[in-house]
């Protein structure tokens, strides 16, 4: 629907997951009957959920014991993971500093350089535990870095940055050819982000294995105050969604996962986003919280340290269990921040539907008048 902002000047009508309810069905199903597994690729997860490459959530400890919970937790190549020898110290420095002197201090620690021999070891770790391994370079160092990583023997591969696009015009310096790039690698990559069909779709042509829809972030992100770029996820979800049903006749059957990146913090929205369409989920927030996770009841993402413009800040989450609590129960809260699966699995039993693929056809209704939960 497109709404006239004025007489110069009109809009696409958007919605956030807090303006989408999901409707139950007349027909339901035990939740033990309820399968939660995807695949991209030749990799089976039987969680939809992969966590979000920021150091305050994963690193190479978190990354094994998310994978072997059954999900996929991606390891952040630019962080304090591949800066620093023993992270600890600064990790704990972070979680001491006051909100005044945050992202300045921030800013200073990850002007640590990126040590090449790091990034190596970092992947080796995660791949001696025995689980899938995935890591992420942002597009303005993947040429820089790649073949490190594929020679350390990461099994999937992310591209992500605050918005990636398939056509990057540069006068300074020859951008990533992300269609030449990807068809030469011999492991799937994921790329994004992207929040509209046409730029999805774009990505899907490269020969992406998943495209990561929305700009990531979440609760730390400050990108819609600091540029002006929003789009809300469930609007972006369901376009992103559109360009994969369209890539898949167009390729004359290839399917690319859509992995809806960013604004998911309570079960709910997990649920919601794959109403809309996502094959899975990219969250960081819900396991910050957990009592494993580096940041220490702390949460940022790689745009609060930008040396030139901060979009992103350190917050507060706290903590409030483990992290196979927070994705497996059980829970003894009633606000969405533990047991994130088995909400899920509820959700789809009470909704009918026994797998992913099926939820994405799940009917969904506008609840406009519904008050944000933050």
């Amino acid at each position: 629907m497109t709404v006239e902002i004025g007489r110069g000047k009109s809009g696409r009508r958007a919605y956030s997951l807090d303006e989408i309810g999901i409707v139950p069905s007349r027909r339901t199903r035990d939740p033990e009957e309820v399968s939660t597994a995807w695949q991209i690729d030749a990799y089976r997860f039987d969680l939809p959920l992969v966590v979000c490459p920021m150091d305050s959530v994963v690193s190479p400890a978190t990354a094994v014991a998310i994978g072997r919970l059954g999900g996929l937790a991606v390891l952040d190549l630019e962080g304090l993971w591949t800066r620093y020898e023993d992270p600890g110290p600064v990790l704990a420095e972070v979680a001491s500093l006051d909100d005044v002197e945050a992202t300045r201090r921030l800013q200073e620690i990850y002007a640590e350089p990126i040590k090449e021999d790091l990034i190596g070891r970092r992947i080796s770790e995660i791949r001696a535990a025995g689980v899938t391994t995935a890591a992420r370079l942002s597009p303005q160092r993947t040429v820089r870095y790649y073949k490190t990583v594929l020679d350390a023997g990461v099994d999937i591969f992310v591209i992500r940055g605050t918005t990636v696009s398939a056509e990057h015009v540069s006068g300074q310096a020859e951008p990533l050819n992300l269609k030449q790039f990807i068809y030469e690698l011999d492991v799937p990559v994921i790329v994004g982000g992207c929040a509209t069909y046409t730029a999805a779709l774009h990505l899907m042509r490269t020969g992406a294995a998943g495209v990561l829809a929305g700009f990531g972030g979440g609760s730390g992100h400050t990108t819609a105050a600091v540029l002006g770029v929003a789009v809300p996820m469930a609007t972006a979800i369901a376009d992103v969604a559109a360009a994969r049903r369209d890539y898949l006749d167009e390729s004359g059957g290839r399917y690319v996962h859509v992995i809806a990146d960013g604004g998911m913090a309570r079960s709910g929205d997990i649920a919601k986003a794959l109403a809309c369409g996502a094959d899975a989920v990219m969250a960081g927030s819900p396991f910050a919280r957990a009592t494993q996770a580096p940041g220490r009841g702390y949460h940022w993402g790689s745009e609060a340290h930008h040396p030139d413009l901060p979009r992103g800040a350190r917050v507060k989450v706290g903590t409030v269990g483990t992290l196979e609590q927070i994705l497996c129960g059980p829970s003894a809260v009633a606000d969405g921040s533990l047991n994130l699966v088995g909400a899920l699995r509820r959700t789809m039993a009470i909704s009918g539907y026994s797998d992913l693929k099926e939820f994405q056809r799940v009917e969904v209704v506008v609840t406009p008048s519904t008050p944000p939960r933050r």
